[in-house]
């Protein structure tokens, strides 16, 4: 069976996976796997001095680790090609997070509905890193919009980036540096020093994907608002790329995103990423969570061309 072959048919399938089933509560995930070994790591490393260079250590040994286990194990299967295309559609499933995503955004959205304002900040609080406990409805609608736009980056277009390069080795490679961002990527007193290169080394593997991500979401809606938004305002983010992807979307729905949030008891000023600031609508998480299932069909097909194309 043809390498292009081989990639192709688990790119396919992972995403059928995930459009179908996303990541079903108390299954295995490779993520928490990662998650696990990240929390040892930093148990024993985090202490004492020279925590950057412990920190450092810990990164490139996660993702060498990881790298070299997904590159070695595709080595040993690769002499049974079904088996091969098995394994490898899992972990696209497992690398990608569109469906899941779009779920929980719509959740919140449901809870602060139905239920009120509690049940809503409650809802957002698992999928956001900020204080909820102090939202009105209008910041939780955004908060919402705002991690859908980043995530989409993140959990899809930069997932499928990498499998494009490295296949799953890449993609998983990936994967782990994502979570250590999530998990040591803070800027407090435990995690400044030691988590210092794993948000930088985050922060490298976005680049081009957070840019790719705001580019396909104004592709698909065909929104020059939304690419204007993206170009003056995707650098004004604190973030070197989450602006990208959230310009592109507060273009899009010509709102405005950011503003000062509350993290870990700390009050963060973050800039405005719009110009129109106005209620947001319950409609608009549909709307929403269309542009997130375009943008990953056509990411998908993307890459499926560049592999044919270039037959790998």
């Amino acid at each position: 069976m043809e390498k292009a072959v081989l990639l192709i048919i688990p790119l396919l399938a992972g995403y059928l996976l995930d459009l179908l089933l996303g990541d079903p509560d108390h299954w295995p995930h490779p993520v928490r796997v990662f998650g696990n070994m990240i929390a040892k790591g930093e148990k024993v490393l985090n202490k004492g001095s020279q925590r950057f260079l412990k920190g450092m250590f810990l990164a490139i040994v996660m993702v060498a680790a990881v790298y070299f286990f997904f590159h070695y194990l595709n080595r040993i299967i690769r002499p049974y090609p079904w088996l091969y295309a098995l394994i490898n559609s899992l972990f696209v499933w497992y690398g990608l997070a569109n469906k899941t995503l779009i779920r929980e955004g719509k959740a919140v959205f449901d809870k602060l509905k139905t239920n009120g304002l509690e049940a809503g900040r409650l809802q957002l609080s698992r999928i956001v890193g900020r204080d909820t406990s102090r939202l009105s409805a209008q910041q939780i609608r955004i908060a919402v919009l705002e991690t859908m736009s980043e995530n989409l980056s993140d959990g899809v277009v930069a997932p499928l980036f990498f499998y494009l390069i490295a296949g799953v080795p890449g993609m998983m490679a990936y994967k782990i540096i994502n979570t250590m961002d999530s998990m040591l990527g803070y800027r407090n007193e435990r995690y400044e020093c030691f988590g210092k290169f794993a948000a930088r080394l985050d922060d490298a593997a976005n680049l081009v994907p957070a840019r790719l991500t705001a580019l396909l979401m104004v592709l698909v809606t065909g929104s020059v608002r939304g690419f204007r938004f993206a170009v003056k305002f995707g650098s004004k983010h604190k973030s070197p790329n989450a602006g990208y992807p959230e310009a592109a979307l507060a273009g899009i729905l010509n709102c405005r995103f950011g503003g000062p949030n509350v993290y870990h008891g700390m009050l963060v000023q973050k800039p405005f990423i719009g110009e129109t600031e106005r209620e947001i609508e319950d409609f608009e998480i549909e709307k929403t969570s269309r542009i997130n299932h375009s943008v990953c069909f056509v990411m998908v097909l993307l890459c499926g061309f560049l592999i044919h194309l270039t037959k790998l």
